[in-house]
């Protein structure tokens, strides 16, 4: 059995997750990534095409089958598990899609990798979970609080269930010893931003966009022992634009 710590994160190919990859890898801990694509080679972390696992997380199949894949490659233990992945769809045109113009099947769809992937992979390891006295950090949004002007209603609802989630998981989770809490990251400049996204800026209190840096250090310090009593919140990480 490895000696290191090991972190199971999912969407890690740009932005938060690309950051916190970074953050982790850099203290000595094995990341074992997860996505719908194939390992990206452009990615710059060591061992992450042997720590990949190829999973479409909008397909609750195929999800709990590649629950076992990756528990193959745990070695008994998980001390980190971050949920990161999320997808927030756009209209055609670039828009916000809010509840009249949302397909039920587009929420279905946001639902499925922003919420339920994230109960699968957390129950379905909770042994390894609690071999480790691990941490769980779901990533939830600024828009599961207020209504955003480019998030959606799908992403919006969908990030707000997984704040409540967080909540049921650290009351369920505390008897095995695994520590569960969420943050809710403002504007964060990633190569993804919509259009606008800059004009906040002026806005926020700190009169900044956020880093994915600071989004990763708030990450890792939740998994780490310097959080041994910080269970069942959520991180605010936006410049207090909340205020």
């Amino acid at each position: 059995m490895t000696s290191e710590p090991i972190l199971l994160l999912t969407g890690a190919s740009r932005g938060i997750g690309h950051a916190t990859v970074r953050r982790f890898s850099a203290a000595g801990w094995r990341v074992i990534t997860c996505s719908r694509h194939p390992f990206p080679r452009e990615c710059p972390w060591g061992g992450g095409a042997e720590n990949h696992v190829q999973i479409d997380l909008s397909d609750p199949n195929d999800v709990m089958a590649k629950v076992e894949e990756i528990r193959a490659r745990l070695g008994g233990r998980l001390d980190a598990l971050v949920n990161n992945a999320g997808i927030s769809p756009k209209a055609e045109d670039g828009g916000r899609l809010d509840t009249f113009t949302t397909d039920l099947r587009t929420w279905g769809h946001v639902f499925h990798v922003n919420f339920f992937a994230p109960v699968v992979l957390a129950r379905s390891l909770k042994e390894e979970l609690a071999a480790a006295r691990g941490a769980v950090v779901n990533v939830t949004s600024i828009a599961g609080a207020r209504v955003h002007p480019f998030a959606g209603a799908a992403y919006a609802t969908s990030k707000a269930a997984l704040a409540a989630l967080t909540r049921e998981m650290a009351h369920d989770f505390e008897p095995l010893g695994v520590r569960v809490n969420a943050i809710a990251p403002g504007e964060i400049r990633t190569e993804i931003l919509s259009p606008g996204s800059e004009d906040l800026a002026a806005k926020i209190p700190l009169r900044r966009l956020g880093e994915t840096r600071e989004v990763a250090d708030t990450i890792f310090f939740l998994c780490s022992e310097g959080a041994s009593y910080i269970s069942g919140t959520e991180i605010e990480i936006n410049g207090a634009q909340h205020v």
